[in-house]
């Protein structure tokens, strides 16, 4: 199993990659192939909606977008993490699902006349477990949780439940003090056993 850790935090080690990390740590401990990725690191723009991927079944822009959705097409799972800037994910992140999902969708399928109806059957996303993860100081976190989510919804994908939102309070003052979100830290623990768990029912061994 591939597991792809997407963080938006613009931080290197910050509060949203902590908590990445406790769950990429608990699932590559049980035989997890895992990998982060700091979305902020690339050089990736919006979609420019030019409609170029619906003819080339690719996006047509060439930046760091390429690489990484490479990346994304070959991972099982994808650990979406995002600090909360104003009620949202950040606009990096957001960049990379939103071409992703574009593109996605017209790798595999033709556009219409605006007359037509579609009836879509699959994405290149299509079947891969998803699972959001928001940190933010006080408030905004079901907005921003609710971006990754629909995001997954509306790209075939499956999203993995939890005990609880999978978000972490943490921040005041630019503190990096995620792990002293005790009910946090418990919550990406228990997401990660929800990853395994999930994974094992949707791909069993043999």
């Amino acid at each position: 199993m591939k597991i792809l850790a997407l963080s938006g935090s613009p931080r290197k080690d910050g509060n949203t990659e902590r908590y990445i990390n406790i769950v990429l740590e608990q699932c590559a401990a049980a035989g997890a192939e895992t990998e982060l990725v700091r979305v902020f690191d690339l050089s990736v723009k919006g979609c420019r909606a030019c409609y170029g991927c619906v003819e080339k079944k690719a996006c047509i822009w060439e930046d760091d977008f390429q690489q990484v959705f490479e990346k994304i097409k070959q991972a099982d799972v994808l650990l979406l993490g995002s600090p909360v800037y104003h009620a949202s994910i950040t606009p990096e992140l957001k960049a990379v699902l939103d071409r992703a999902g574009f593109c996605g969708r017209w790798a595999v399928s033709e556009m219409k006349a605006k007359e037509g109806a579609y009836e879509f059957n699959a994405s290149v996303l299509s079947g891969k477990l998803v699972a959001p993860v928001t940190v933010a100081r006080r408030a905004g976190q079901n907005f921003a949780f609710a971006q990754l989510f629909l995001w997954a919804a509306c790209n075939d994908c499956t999203v993995v439940g939890n005990t609880y939102w999978n978000i972490g309070v943490a921040g005041k003052g630019g503190a990096k003090d995620a792990l002293e979100d005790e009910e946090g830290v418990t919550t990406m623990k228990n997401l990660a056993r929800r990853i395994l768990y999930t994974a094992s029912k949707l791909r069993p061994e043999g």
